[in-house]
């Protein structure tokens, strides 16, 4: 008996054993903390980051997430608090998110989330009522297998006009900095990329939010894919103006926030797919060493002639950071050189330096929208060999074109931010004509080359304000249109660049024009300068005896007079026409209420002595 109850107790514990075997392995823990500020304090309203905030909760919730810490409006030392108590929750955790959604600045070339409390009347008061990012990162640091920071807070800096500078040399820049992560499987997603600013959109959720609630939680769906689609969907709602970028790197393998139902095995693939596969692998990387890498494996082929080009387009890409960040530098050192007063040689130097910077920036730009197009060249070349693709097909092609998306602009991206009409992959997606035009003329207003107000309108006061701005920057952009290249080198422009002209009547004083008023007893003169009035002499009559007589003295005789013009060559219009000055007289401006004329407020009139 005792030997068939062991057997028996045996029994049971192995099939227990298999029992447990065959069942799924344990979930993996998901944390995640979601910030929306939108209560500023000392700046203004933010309408959309409580409503985002709101959207990407709920959406993590429902994806199972096993914590999702939710708050709004946090003040300085709420978020200290929020941090320290979610760094807690990654302790244990295989994979961490934190959502961002408010005001964020760069400073220095460090990224800064703002609290809603914030001041910052100094731009080193950043270091005590900011927090960096990376803060952020090192509190979701121990996740065991996923770290990730979204941060939709590339908006413009609130506090640009009230910051005060206590060294100059500190940068403040547009949007958020360019972030490489030190830990491994770390992810960043900014809304925008670094250096621009997201757009809030006209509805209740930005189109970044938008996108991420549509495809940040599909199951299975890799995270790179992911955001290559979110990055796909924002560039078509805001017409190519706004572009999703995603620092760092992951491995080989998918990585879901939501997982997927298991696969069913597939055939084995020839070598022509794992050749692909290996392609979009190191494409997904997105750096030079993972495409060497599948060079050295697959050195010959369509696809190491595609790896060869991308090779060639990041090259480009370099090249281009660094033309325009020496474009920026030289133009900076040049405006400061004018401001000092410096030597008219060193100025002139400055100025040639400025413009070949400019010119080296402008080829850089050149060459890189060249290699994206012989890589779109070529991949449209392999898909018309290959077929069109079927219905059935559709969603592998766009997966694969989401791999690439991730720390590489599409091949077509750029040529759609430099070109007027829309790409010819997305007829329905083009930048819109009239905003791009009120920005240049918002540009060209700030460094004083246009007067007229900016309505969207690229009329031929604006074409000629784009000219007065190519005479007097050394650039040669086409005034017939308005392009991203032309609204980019004015943004470079720190000061002013077109000098004020005032009318007759007024000097510059500063940004504005004054009126010129003279002192007692002087007048202005055609000059716009003041002068002394010349006092009248009064002819004396000599007594008689002191007169010559007639008879002893011979009368000359008159020389022949040269008719000599009666006017000073001035035209002055009233309301009886236009006319000569009379010779004698002068130009000045009156007002209405001085004598001048009714219309406009005033205007010159004759002065006659």
């Amino acid at each position: 008996m005792n030997v068939r109850a062991h057997l028996k107790f045996y029994g049971l514990v192995l099939v227990a054993a298999l029992l447990l075997a065959c069942q799924p392995a344990s979930a993996e823990k998901r944390v995640a903390l979601v910030l929306g500020n939108s209560n500023y304090k000392n700046a203004a309203l933010l309408p959309n980051p409580a409503n985002d905030a709101a959207a990407i909760a709920a959406t993590l919730k429902g994806a199972g997430f096993d914590v999702v810490d939710s708050r709004l409006d946090l003040q300085s030392a709420d978020m200290r608090r929020a941090l320290r108590e979610f760094a807690d929750q990654a302790r244990d955790a295989d994979i961490a998110v934190v959502y961002y959604a408010g005001h964020g600045i760069e400073i220095d070339g460090t990224n800064y989330l703002i609290p809603t409390d914030a001041r910052l009347e100094r731009d080193t008061d950043i270091y005590d009522e900011a927090f960096s990012l990376d803060r952020v990162l090192l509190a979701i640091e121990p996740a065991r297998q996923l770290r990730l920071v979204i941060v939709d807070a590339c908006r413009n800096n609130p506090f640009a006009d009230t910051m005060k500078r206590t060294v100059a040399s500190r940068t403040v820049s547009r949007g958020l900095a360019r972030i490489e992560p030190t830990t491994t499987n770390t992810l960043v997603a900014f809304a925008a990329k670094a250096g621009l600013t997201a757009l809030d959109g006209n509805s209740k959720n930005s189109p970044y939010a938008t996108a991420l609630v549509k495809h940040i939680a599909t199951p299975g769906l890799d995270l790179r894919r992911a955001f290559g689609f979110v990055r796909d969907d924002v560039l078509q709602a805001t017409g190519n103006r706004q572009e999703p970028y995603v620092y760092g790197s992951l491995g080989g393998a998918d990585v879901a926030l939501v997982p997927g139902k298991p696969a069913a095995l597939a055939p084995a693939a020839n070598a022509q797919s794992e050749t692909r596969r290996d392609y979009e692998l190191a494409l997904q990387l997105g750096n030079k060493d993972a495409l060497n890498a599948f060079l050295t494996q697959y050195p010959d082929g369509y696809y190491a002639s595609l790896a060869k080009l991308q090779l060639a387009r990041i090259a480009a890409e370099e090249t281009r950071v660094a033309a325009t960040e020496k474009a920026r530098l030289a133009e900076q050192e040049r405006a400061r050189l004018a401001a000092e007063g410096a030597k008219r040689t060193d100025q002139e130097k400055a100025a040639a330096d400025a413009k070949a910077a400019e010119d080296l920036r402008i080829a850089a730009e050149n060459t890189k929208q060249a290699a994206q197009e012989q890589v779109a060249l070529a991949e449209q070349k392999q898909a018309a060999a290959d077929g069109a693709p079927t219905e059935a097909k559709l969603p592998e092609t766009k997966l694969a074109a989401a791999d690439a998306a991730v720390n590489l602009p599409a091949p077509g991206s750029t040529a759609i931010e430099r070109t007027q009409g829309p790409s010819p992959a997305s007829p329905s997606a083009g930048p819109s004509q009239a905003d791009l035009a009120k920005s240049i003329q918002a540009e060209l207003r700030r460094v004083g080359c246009l007067t007229a107000s900016t309505d969207g309108d690229w009329n031929a006061v604006s074409r000629r304000s784009l000219a007065l701005f190519n005479k007097h920057a050394g650039t040669t952009f086409d005034v017939k249109l308005a392009s991203l290249d032309t609204l980019d080198a004015i943004k470079l422009k720190p000061a002013r660049v077109c000098p004020l002209t005032c009318e007759h009547g007024f000097k510059p004083d500063g940004d504005k024009c004054s009126r010129i008023v003279c002192a007692e007893g002087s007048f202005l003169n055609e000059d716009n300068e003041c002068e002394k009035r010349r006092a009248k002499t009064i002819a004396r009559r000599e007594p008689a005896d002191e007169r010559p007589s007639r008879a002893t003295t011979e009368r000359p005789r008159p020389e022949p007079r040269v008719s000599r013009p009666q006017a000073s060559g001035q035209i002055v219009c009233d309301d009886r026409g236009c006319r000569p000055v009379a010779r004698g007289c002068h130009l000045e401006y009156r007002t209405t209420r001085e004598g001048g004329p009714k219309e406009g407020g005033g205007g010159n009139v004759q002065i006659c002595q």
